[in-house]
């Protein structure tokens, strides 16, 4: 029988109230065999921790380090410029006092560190995703009509902002041959497949641009199915996450309390997609396959994201890290199911 392509991982982000090693300790008893955690968890003191201690948290909890994530600082990074006040709980409050400018080359500097010490730890992958390069105005995605006019062009402007900001970084991943996998996301420079293969072109096909594919993010109008397609060659990160809309109430609110919101992200077996065909998908496009090879592994993850309004976020966690075990690491097809048919 063929063995599983995947392994069930989780993302930290959610659970940043723990240490690194309470962190594992949890993912493991949960029954994940890999672990994302957050860059913050990685942090000691003013720096990070070395990559020998992180290796050994990781080989005492028998676990996989299968990335980290990274989407904070990357939100700094391509955010600070619009001097929005959304960057400040990513960074230290000191910072927050000194200008736009200074904030950014903070972040650089921060990514450029986290990725040499990902680099040592044999890492190829970094999920993250780009902040409001191109603007607030295109960020709403409201084609009202004013993106361009008289001495201004937003969208013109912000391709060359996006190219020039993130020059040094990706120069730094292709050194490492890394990979920076944007999430494509609501209000991010990216907000769908379309975006995403635009800022492929106005990078001239940098190969460092990759993408981190999470169903969860296609509520408004774009299939996960048509958005993965059609940036499947660039996927080399997955996350599992689910969600519901609610009929009737609209997705774009200024309602600050998620729990009334009209989409809900939800535990994986109740949400309104099919996990199933979801990494599926991911296995057609290549993702366990680019996945293994980068990396010397037999089993790509799948890692569980835990953002609910409702429920516990180490209950949901563990909920998908055992729907991810017990009905989604499939085994690949050797053949046709018409193979064996005939005399």
């Amino acid at each position: 029988m063929a063995k599983p392509c995947y392994h069930p991982s989780i993302e930290g982000a959610q659970h940043g109230a723990k240490s690194l090693v309470e962190f594992l300790n949890y993912a493991k008893k949960a029954g994940a065999t890999g672990a994302q955690p957050s860059n913050y968890m990685l942090q000691e003191g003013a720096g990070f921790k070395t990559a020998k201690t992180i290796r050994e948290t990781f080989e005492k909890a028998g676990m996989t380090l299968d990335g980290v994530s990274a989407h904070c600082p990357f939100w700094v990074h391509t955010t600070a410029w619009t001097n929005s006040p959304t960057v400040r709980p990513f960074i230290p409050k000191e910072l927050a006092k000194k200008s736009a400018a200074d904030i950014e080359a903070w972040s650089e500097k921060y990514i450029l560190k986290l990725m040499d010490l990902l680099a040592e730890l044999g890492l190829k992958v970094l999920p993250m995703f780009w902040g409001t390069a191109f603007g607030w105005e295109l960020a709403s995605g409201y084609p009202w009509g004013f993106w361009a006019g008289p001495g201004y062009d937003l969208l013109a402007e912000g391709k060359e902002r996006f190219v020039k900001k993130t020059r040094k970084i990706r120069a730094h991943a292709k050194k490492l041959g890394f990979k920076l996998c944007h999430e494509i996301h609501p209000g991010t420079a990216a907000s769908t497949a379309d975006d995403f293969n635009m800022l492929v072109d106005i990078c001239d096909g940098d190969e460092t641009l990759g993408v981190n594919a999470d169903p969860s993010h296609c509520w408004e109008g774009e299939s996960w199915e048509t958005r993965f397609l059609k940036v499947g060659p660039r996927i080399w990160a997955a996350h599992v996450k689910n969600f519901v809309i609610r009929q009737g109430m609209p997705l774009r609110t200024m309602e600050p309390n998620w729990a009334k919101r009209a989409m809900q992200f939800t535990d994986l077996p109740s949400g309104d997609l099919n996990m199933n065909r979801y990494v599926e998908l991911l296995l057609m496009v290549g993702y366990p396959s680019r996945y293994c090879q980068l990396h010397g592994t037999p089993t790509a993850p799948l890692v569980v994201e835990a953002e609910s309004a409702h429920r516990d976020l180490d209950t949901t966690s563990a909920n998908g890290i055992a729907f991810v075990r017990d009905h989604l690491l499939i085994s690949p097809a050797a053949g046709s199911f018409e193979d064996g048919m005939g005399a």
